[in-house]
């Protein structure tokens, strides 16, 4: 029984699990994203939260904002936004249980949370439309369209709406259909369906189709896919007999951001937009 214990303790208890304290967060409410990786960045908590301000600051968030975070996994962002930007109106939703669960045993004052998929939030039943929509490094897991409309039916009429996402070059095109090939398996091997990725005008027309204006797509591939492996192969928080299956998912993510930056046909881009 020791045996299987141990084993079933090994393994991520979601797909979207990640070991937070193996790549540089022990805390209980932890980061988890790729984090934007500078110069001067420090640290993986650092790197964390320089991603999420950065997307905040697109969006110009104000202590006065109703905001809702998606797929806010441990509930550091939520902590930030309440520290940084004084926000005192925050919901949230998260699909996995256990974070929920650590989320509402130490901030249920301050945050309105809901595990379920941030493709059912029409369903959800929320007290009121936000003013900001903020989605960290996730909605490129998911198809663009269903996400958007998704988002739509929980914003305000002069809302705000930012999130991450993979945009294809305009060199994609030029690939044939075995090269082509390559990265779908690739991409599904972190959850990511090829078929959902789009150029930027093609992103831009299907934000146009749901009545967003003021349309900014912003290419952080460097700073985000070249950042984070750059950091994990020269991370001393991975050198470790334990959790191996959680290790190589961190090692694998790192791989495949290097290998999508040095090819430069799949980019990291930070959305923003307001209707």
């Amino acid at each position: 029984m020791k045996w299987l214990q141990a084993i079933r303790k090994s393994i991520p208890k979601h797909k979207y699990a990640i070991n937070a304290q193996m790549l540089g967060d022990d805390r209980e409410l932890a980061w988890s994203n790729l984090g934007y990786w500078e110069d001067t960045t420090s640290s993986y908590p650092e790197a964390c939260q320089a991603l999420a301000d950065q997307l905040a600051q697109s969006l110009e968030f104000t202590s006065k904002h109703n905001l809702l975070d998606l797929a806010c996994g441990q509930g550091a962002s939520l902590i930030h936004w309440q520290d940084a930007y004084q926000i005192q109106k925050i919901s949230a939703v998260e699909l996995q249980q256990e974070c929920v669960e650590n989320i509402k045993s130490e901030y249920s004052k301050f945050v309105d949370i809901h595990c379920d998929s941030f493709l059912n939030l029409k369903n959800i039943p929320f007290q009121q439309k936000f003013d900001v929509v903020i989605c960290i490094d996730a909605a490129y897991h998911c198809n663009l369209n269903s996400f958007v409309r998704s988002a739509c039916s929980v914003l305000n009429s002069n809302g705000k709406f930012g999130f991450h996402y993979l945009m294809l070059s305009d060199e994609w095109k030029n690939l044939n259909s075995l090269q082509k090939q390559k990265y779908k398996w690739l991409l599904k091997a972190a959850d990511v369906n090829l078929d959902d990725l789009m150029s930027k005008a093609e992103m831009a027309q299907v934000l146009e189709n749901n009545e967003f204006k003021e349309i900014q797509i912003l290419d952080l591939s460097k700073q985000v896919f070249a950042g984070f492996a750059s950091y994990i192969q020269n991370s001393l928080v991975l050198k470790t007999d334990s959790k191996k299956l959680d290790q190589f998912k961190i090692e694998m993510t790192a791989k495949l951001c290097r290998t999508l930056y040095e090819d430069g046909l799949i980019k990291y881009v930070q959305v923003s937009v307001e209707r």
